[in-house]
């Protein structure tokens, strides 16, 4: 007999696969997992669909085999982008709507300038295709001229544009009505106060904070964690870290939210480790688990001895 056709000689099999095709017994879930060690493609087995698909269904359910992944969605197109206004646009709206005249005189007052072109296209940017009511847009200019004042001292006001970004924002989290906006700006106060407070905890001087920074604090106090919980998970940062990392401090608090640990009091008593762990770093098997497992080995070492007895029968 060549050596090429010896046992081992060309493929391997697994004891672990061994077991679960001997469990299966099927002979052709046993000849297509062979075929796919040579042809992982599963191309060249001259079997009907229906065969190939039963086969493959039963070594899918045991782990031995990947059935082919569906197609990809189509991606998501995101919102549609904003027109092009052109001063023709912005000429018609101006003489045709009378609230959007309003709303630029409002505007301008308040923020002390006449309003450019590329002001005016903003402005309906957030008036047309955003389809914001004019009450919430002079809020939402109202808060960006007292946030801008708030940053850089009286007198300071906002471009159109940045106005703009903000009322992009707003418009994402669903703020088109004027109960809405109310209690978005009372949110970004109370988040305000918060963002204080936690530069404290992580020993960082108080400063303006960035957008990200204000992202982190924002979704670590909707997850309803308390100081103490937000300074341990600065300590474990800091410990392996050496220094603050928001994005692995961020990590930490979204697997303790996952497990509903909030406070200091529940990370201790929940964070724990579910099973002991040897010294090697290997799980120690319960005891019910190691029987299950050992009886498991019996019955397949069983079931092979009568499968290779009835090899024999038939050989004989």
């Amino acid at each position: 007999m060549p050596s090429d056709l010896l046992p081992g000689s060309v493929l391997s099999l697994s004891a672990q696969a061994a077991r679960r095709l001997i469990r299966l017994d099927n002979g052709d879930a046993a000849l297509l997992y062979l075929h796919l060690l040579d042809h992982p493609d599963g191309q060249g087995l001259n079997w009907s669909p229906s065969r190939y698909q039963a086969a493959m269904d039963l070594l899918s359910a045991q782990g031995l085999a990947q059935a082919p992944a569906s197609p990809p969605p189509p991606p998501d197109p995101g919102p549609e982008p904003p027109p092009e206004y052109s001063l023709e646009d912005i000429n018609t709206a101006l003489s045709a709507a009378p609230s959007f005249s309003a709303l630029c005189d409002e505007v301008e007052r308040q923020l002390g300038k006449k309003l450019t072109a590329n002001d005016l296209k903003s402005l309906y940017t957030l008036y047309d295709h955003l389809a914001l009511p004019p009450e919430v847009i002079l809020m939402l200019v109202t808060w960006c001229i007292e946030e801008m004042e708030r940053k850089y001292g009286p007198g300071r006001k906002p471009f159109l544009s940045q106005i703009k970004k903000q009322g992009f924002i707003w418009a994402r989290r669903g703020v088109d009505t004027i109960e809405a906006a109310e209690a978005h700006i009372r949110r970004l106060n109370d988040l305000r106060g918060r963002e204080k407070e936690v530069l404290r905890l992580l020993d960082i001087p108080a400063r303006p904070l960035v957008e990200r920074e204000k992202a982190y604090i924002a979704a670590w106090d909707e997850m309803g964690f308390d100081n103490e919980a937000i300074r341990m998970a600065y300590e474990k940062t800091v410990l392996k870290k050496q220094s603050m990392d928001w994005s692995y401090m961020n990590g930490i608090l979204r697997r303790w939210h996952e497990k509903g640990l909030h406070t200091a009091a529940a990370v201790q008593a929940g964070d724990r480790p579910l099973r002991p762990v040897q010294a090697g770093g290997a799980s120690v098997p319960s005891p019910a688990g190691a029987g299950r497992e050992e009886q498991r080995t019996r019955e397949d070492m069983e079931r092979m001895r009568r499968l290779l007895r009835q090899m024999k029968q038939e050989e004989g």
